[in-house]
């Protein structure tokens, strides 16, 4: 398992492309900004679409969204034909390129193990091409394709659990992480870097523009998705051992993260108990499993 690291143990070498092509208060940018000064320059980023995308100066390599496993397994393979095994093989990509339109090949190469990182920014929706909803969008939230009218308000279906999914492929290691908490990010691209064969970090990355929030909030939002429940800090080595990285004595009311976010402005008092009931119920699910050390999926 990772080992937490201070403020001061964080690399000060920045690998970002400053502003590059983010908005204002972007969080996918602030998690490539961290990500990739954990991962170092010694590194290779693959990418597909997704917003923002001009955020690294390591070398690059691009393709489509079905691509991104394949891309990684085949730059892989061809670093160690040449003797280069350390050098980093990361996919930078968004909720496309894992959840939906590329996990085909990710499930691929998750089932062969392949030495590779696949690192997400989940801002919950394809924010690149306008704010349409993805299997990553939370159930209620306000997308350009899930829009709020008379008879439907907002996405019907759930959130897609992509970290447990993963974990059933019984790779070394998947965690999640948050902006919000930069040391525990760190922490596990640290312990990442050691771990040989298919490696997934999946980070809450806050949108403003998707979200409809103030972007000086980004942060706060991003801690209040951690403190009340909604975006859980883990990790998952060999899809069964289990740790939870941040444990509250109690957990905050997910209204105090849902009320700032005017993508939910639309929901009932009773859409936001059921929600606050599942996070609950996750999270008493999550406490357990913790406990044992074991994955309860």
């Amino acid at each position: 398992m990772s080992q937490r690291v201070t403020r001061a143990q964080i690399p000060l070498e920045d690998i970002t492309i400053t502003p590059g092509s983010a908005c204002q208060g972007c969080g996918a940018a602030l998690g490539a900004r961290l990500a990739f000064k954990a991962l170092g320059p010694n590194t290779i980023r693959h990418g597909i679409p997704c917003c923002p995308d001009s955020v690294t100066a390591t070398p690059r390599a691009s393709g489509v969204f079905e691509g991104g496993g394949a891309m990684l397994t085949g730059t892989w393979h061809g670093l160690k034909a040449i003797g280069r095994t350390d050098v980093q093989v990361v996919g930078f990509f968004g909720d496309g390129g894992t959840y939906d339109i590329g996990f085909q090949g990710l499930s691929a190469a998750a089932e062969r193990n392949e030495n590779i990182w696949v690192i997400t920014k989940d801002n919950e929706a394809y924010m690149n091409t306008g704010n349409q909803r993805s299997s990553a969008t939370p159930m209620y939230a306000r997308t350009s394709t899930t829009p709020v009218g008379t008879l439907v308000k907002g996405k019907q279906e759930r959130k897609k659990n992509i970290p447990m999914i993963f974990a059933a492929h019984r790779v070394p290691y998947i965690a999640t992480a948050s902006v919000g908490y930069p040391e525990d990010l760190i922490a596990k691209i640290n312990y990442g870097k050691t771990v040989h064969g298919f490696k997934m970090l999946i980070i809450q990355t806050p949108c403003p523009v998707g979200w409809r929030y103030d972007p000086a909030k980004t942060i706060e939002i991003a801690r209040l998705s951690v403190q009340s429940g909604i975006w859980p800090l883990y990790e998952i080595i060999d899809g069964e051992k289990f740790k939870l990285n941040y444990k509250p004595k109690e957990l905050k009311p997910v209204t105090e993260y849902l009320k700032p976010q005017a993508r939910f402005r639309h929901m009932t008092d009773d859409e936001m108990a059921q929600i606050q009931e599942e996070a609950s119920r996750n999270w008493a699910k999550l406490l357990k499993a913790d406990e044992t050390g074991q994955v309860i999926i």
